[in-house]
């Protein structure tokens, strides 16, 4: 019985300080028929010097990372393709559990994979923590194990989208068939976050969202996405976990509604724009 090629997709952009680790990662996987591709985006750092210690094959790619996936996925040979952030590691049986799951359920269109965030310092725990309430829940998270045919049917993610991209791709190939999902889990290296840097950044993706929240195939979903008020129920269903640590659970409610609300004005902004 063959053994199918699993190609793994990596969009790197000045990503020297993960970059590593991830890469490891993927090499240490317990499935070995994995190929290995890296789509760097003209960083000035060292990371085309560490993809290429690791990386079958390196290549240069703008401008963002969804052209870089897309290209990634052009030049791979795998029956599969995995799409990883330059910044997450996986847990050594996420490949081979994820090909056993679609090779022996052909209705599957794809498999999600849970995501555990680390970092240091007190936000990255509130990150974690809030991370932690995502997990099987099927509108928050988005797979990125896919069959390589149709990924490319699909076109892949939608070059036009900065924000949003990996849930509309999850929904879009919900077309070929349900997706799976595993219990092994995606380390998300968040670093050292600071409640600036992560308000700051919530501003730049919600003034990019409203190309997927405009979006027909996202009527579904973008509704519970977005809910202020439902993310808050998600949060307070599990009171014994929010509070288990209640200067963190604190903080991490502070910290996302630091985000709804500069979140709420950049797409405020994005909208006068438009008008």
């Amino acid at each position: 019985m063959s053994v199918p090629i699993v190609s793994v997709i990596v969009p790197t952009k000045n990503s020297s300080s993960t970059l590593a680790e991830c890469l490891k990662s993927i090499k240490k996987q317990s499935y070995k028929n994995v190929e290995l591709i890296v789509v760097d985006n003209f960083s000035s750092d060292s990371t085309p010097k560490i993809a290429k210690k690791y990386a079958d094959i390196f290549f240069t790619k703008g401008p963002e990372r969804s052209p870089q996936r897309n290209f990634g996925v052009t030049q791979a040979k795998g029956k599969y393709v995995v799409i990883i952030d330059s910044d997450m590691n996986l847990s050594s049986n996420v490949i081979g559990h994820a090909t056993d799951l679609m090779e022996s359920n052909q209705k599957l269109s794809g498999v999600v994979v849970p995501e555990e965030s680390f970092g240091q310092g007190f936000w990255a725990q509130c990150k974690k923590l809030e991370r932690s309430f995502y997990i099987g829940v099927p509108y928050m998270e988005a797979a990125r194990f896919f069959l390589r045919k149709n990924y490319q049917t699909l076109g892949g993610y939608d070059e036009t989208m900065v924000s949003g991209e990996d849930w509309d791709l999850s929904q879009r190939m919900e077309s070929f068939g349900k997706l799976g999902r595993i219990d092994d889990l995606i380390f998300h290296n968040e670093g050292h976050i600071s409640l600036w840097k992560s308000i700051k950044k919530k501003f730049y993706y919600a003034e990019k969202f409203s190309r997927y929240k405009n979006s027909q195939r996202s009527s579904n979903h973008v509704s519970q996405q977005t809910s202020i008020i439902g993310r808050y129920g998600l949060f307070f269903s599990k009171p014994g976990k929010l509070f288990r640590n209640p200067i963190l659970g604190i903080g991490m409610l502070f910290m996302k509604t630091c985000e709804f609300g500069f979140g709420a004005a950049g797409y405020l902004k994005a909208k006068l724009h438009q008008t």
